[in-house]
């Protein structure tokens, strides 16, 4: 297999990151410009989450195919294709007139590309970089997304504050056009041989995994087991317990049908036995762990700057700029510096680098803080992140041989995508829950407040105190009548309780490092590259049928 070499292996590392960093740029734009795609489409901001939701559906049910796809067609097409798939979606969202039309082109067409090109970039970083080299190749991948993640707040504030949020749609357009034009460029290993696609595994593995993440999706609004106050209840628990383990049921009938049709000779979508590789487990193991606290994380932190502290979405997109520069720094100047170093020692480190910056976060976050204090502990988390990122693609994919990457990279970008589904939605819960438990019992307790306002509170937001600023509050409070000396300890009440569930969430983000750092241990001591990589896969039947 062909490998890129010097200035062919830059322009080659440069396209698939950009490819990566097109594929998160857009759910971070989206989030930060909610009110007015809401407003442009005629819909309301429960609508655009819905949208949110189902393309965070697709991708999460669609990698595992997508990547399977890529071996039968070859992954240069199948990233080729994935990216047309990809700009009609964004040119139709940049139009969208509707909601009807919105989920169409960014829901539907977006997130079928991207589940052809995200397992594509990582099989296409395979056939393009020599092992010793792919530290630092999925380094800088895995950074460009998570780069996008940072920088998403900014580039979407400004652009929706100045112009359109349909100018970044465009735009996109645009740079896809730019990946076709260098896709040529890319070295492919030739395409698998010809196999039926497993259709019956597709369809399970979609059902299971879209069950699953729907469930986990709306745990903030239904509740994790017991049901929210208003929300719905079957069989005396909420729905995201029943979808959850719809969900798991139906995973586990895709694998025992995957294990019938490797016995009878054809070609699986995901071959059981790869979960039998301890080091592809670990590898996707801390893969989960890693977007898990990530997206946590991108939750929180925003939530301080922009609702708390009432900073624009693009001085929002500032502050989060010493993550982005940390992240690069670390994802290129391990592997550059420390290019035989332990990847287990080095993701260890780099978890407790973030276990550090989540706990200073955590000693910051008081009363009267500003945005100041989120740098230092952002810039850790940052080097954690990055130093994870330059690892963990490396390790998943030196776990089986390089015709497999495609398979690993489908199953990989599930994994990420339950654990950012999970990330945002456990971080969620937490913070309502603890705000609303804090805040009832401190009005209830504040001699300023009367006794028939914390008794209406405690009817009225007992299914979830909402998450406002203080400059919100505080003029809807007077709106309602209340006297000036009950408005000021209401507003001094939620402020406090704000402060304590952004701290309870970041609390569960640290628990959720230190059972990752447990979790390292599955990752392997000796340097990528250093060790042979199996080659006993069972042997695909030979067939000619075709897809």
């Amino acid at each position: 297999m062909a490998r890129s070499t010097g200035a062919a292996a830059g322009l080659v590392l440069f396209t698939l990151a950009t490819s990566q960093f097109l594929m998160t740029l857009d759910s971070s734009v989206m989030n930060v410009s909610i009110a007015q795609v809401a407003t442009d489409v005629g819909t309301t901001v429960t609508g655009i989450q819905t949208a949110i939701t189902l393309y965070t559906l697709v991708m999460a049910t669609m990698m595992i195919t997508g990547g399977k796809v890529g071996g039968l067609i070859g992954r240069r097409r199948a990233f080729a294709i994935g990216c047309v798939v990809y700009a009609c979606g964004s040119f139709v969202t940049a139009l969208a007139p509707s909601l009807t039309v919105l989920i169409i082109g960014w829901s539907v067409l977006e997130g079928l590309g991207a589940a052809l090109i995200m397992p594509a970039i990582v099989a296409l970083v395979a056939s393009n970089f020599a092992t010793t080299e792919r530290p630092r190749a999925y380094g800088l991948v895995a950074s460009a997304g998570a780069v996008a993640v940072a920088a998403g707040p900014l580039i979407g504030g400004f652009v929706t504050t100045y112009w359109t949020w349909r100018y970044v749609f465009a735009g996109e357009v645009v740079l896809v056009v730019g990946i076709l034009a260098l896709t040529r460029k890319i070295a492919d290993a030739a395409p698998e041989e010809r196999f039926r696609l497993d259709l019956v595994g597709s369809v399970l593995s979609a059902l299971g995994l879209g069950l699953a993440v729907f469930g986990v999706l709306r745990s903030g609004e239904w509740g994790w087991v017991l049901t929210r106050p208003g929300g719905p209840s079957w069989w005396g628990v909420s729905p995201t317990v029943w979808f959850v383990l719809a969900g798991a049921v139906v995973l586990r009938l895709f694998f025992g049908w995957e294990h019938r049709v490797v016995a009878a000779g054809r070609e699986p979508l995901v071959r059981p036995d790869l979960l039998r590789n301890v080091r592809l487990v670990g590898g996707l193991t801390m893969f989960f762990f890693q977007f898990m606290i990530q997206a946590g994380l991108f939750f929180i932190v925003p939530l301080f700057l922009s609702v708390a502290l009432g900073l624009s979405a693009l001085a929002t997109g500032v502050q989060l700029l010493p993550l982005s520069v940390s992240l690069l720094a670390a994802a290129v100047g391990v592997p550059r510096f420390l290019p035989r170093a332990s990847p287990r020692e080095v993701v260890r480190w780099g978890v407790v680098v973030i276990l550090v910056g989540i706990v200073a976060l955590m000693a910051a976050l008081e009363i009267g803080a500003g945005p100041e204090i989120v740098g230092v502990p952002l810039f850790l988390v940052g080097l954690g992140v990055g130093a994870l990122a330059s690892q963990l693609g490396a390790v998943t994919v030196s776990a089986v041989p390089d015709e497999q990457s495609g398979d690993v990279g489908g199953v990989q970008n599930t994994m990420t995508n339950l654990g950012a589904s999970l990330g945002t939605a456990l971080a969620g819960s937490v913070l309502i829950a603890t705000l609303t438990a804090t805040l009832l019992a401190g009005l209830d307790d504040n001699p300023q407040v009367g006794a028939d306002v914390a008794a209406n509170a405690q009817v009225e937001l007992a299914g979830g105190v909402p998450f406002v600023s203080d400059a919100d509050l505080a003029p809807a409070l007077e709106a309602a009548g209340l006297p000036p000396q009950e408005v000021t300890a209401i507003v001094e009440e939620n402020t406090a309780a704000r402060i304590g569930a952004l701290r309870a969430s970041l609390a569960v983000l640290a628990l959720v490092a230190a059972l990752a750092l447990y979790f390292s241990r599955l990752l392997p001591t000796a340097p990528v590259g250093s060790e042979p990589v199996a080659t006993d896969a069972p042997p695909r039947a030979p067939s000619t049928d075709a897809a």
